[in-house]
């Protein structure tokens, strides 16, 4: 008698960007870097546009070099620096399908309003909304129908008390910005969204308790103790994964969207303790 032996099933995963030409601004590291590696993975080429010279082009070359992806140095405050950027990927890849505003900044970490300086204001705002509107106006410049415009907001633009006054109010604006773009550029069929991440470990998270002895682990348990989703811990992955959504043709009805990735936190008030344990 012979056994029959169970077939080894493999599954082959469909790749959702196939031919597709993204820049991902802020794409040197964290969430940016981690969006870049899922989306060559799904057959996009990727310009990954930072200020981090050696760390972008250190990322590019282990993308697969220039027929995946090319490096070029981009200050999102500058619109020089962001028109071509725009340009270098047309002339590289031949078109833009997605644009990517993920470069940010978290800035002075005043609670207070009155410590809180105009320096520090002008200069979160200029990268966290000026840079993605920045992005915008150049990415429709050379994009067709079916071109994808996506900005990572925050969990700060839709409940108060939980960052700075500068970070919130950017990212509360690059909300209102993402819906008016969304309502003008859906007549050339372009899709605008962000994606709103909660506390993710991440560079420019550890800037934030730079000079404290709390470590990365450390964050993450803290991040966990706030959570209202237990159990699960959200990850650069998971945001980069919301972005491949937003980007691909599984999102493609979507647009004026920000996409909450918080486990619920934002939807939850535990002052009333109704689900206490």
């Amino acid at each position: 008698m012979l056994l029959k032996l169970p077939q080894k099933v493999v599954l082959l995963q469909e790749a959702r960007l196939e031919g597709k030409v993204v820049i991902i601004t802020g794409g040197a590291s964290g969430i940016g870097a981690c969006t870049a590696r899922l989306f060559v993975k799904h057959g996009a080429h990727v310009v990954v546009a930072d200020i981090q010279d050696d760390l972008g082009s250190a990322l590019c070359a282990e993308l697969g070099g220039p027929g995946a992806a090319s490096y070029v140095h981009c200050d999102v405050t500058e619109e020089a620096d962001v028109a071509g950027a725009v340009d270098h990927a047309v002339a590289q890849f031949g078109k833009l399908d997605v644009m990517f505003n993920n470069a940010g900044v978290v800035g002075a970490m005043a609670t207070s309003v009155r410590e809180s300086t105009k320096a520090d204001f002008e200069r979160v705002l200029a990268v966290n909304l000026t840079g993605p509107f920045l992005g915008m106006k150049h990415a429709a410049r050379v994009m067709g129908r079916g071109g994808c415009i996506v900005s990572t907001s925050s969990l700060a633009s839709a409940v108060g008390g939980v960052a700075s006054h500068a970070y919130t109010a950017s990212k509360r604006g690059l909300v209102g910005l993402t819906v008016n773009a969304a309502a003008e550029l859906g007549r050339r069929g372009i899709r605008v969204n962000c994606v709103a991440p909660a506390g993710v470990v991440t560079p420019l998270a550890l800037t934030i308790s730079a000079g404290s002895a709390v470590d990365e682990v450390a964050i993450e348990a803290n991040m966990e103790a706030a959570a209202n989703l237990k159990g699960v811990g959200l990850k650069a992955a998971d945001i980069a994964a919301a972005v491949l959504f937003l980007a691909s043709d599984d999102g493609r009805y979507v647009s004026g969207q920000n996409l909450l990735v918080d486990g619920g936190i934002s939807v939850v008030t535990t002052a009333f303790g109704f689900f206490r344990d």
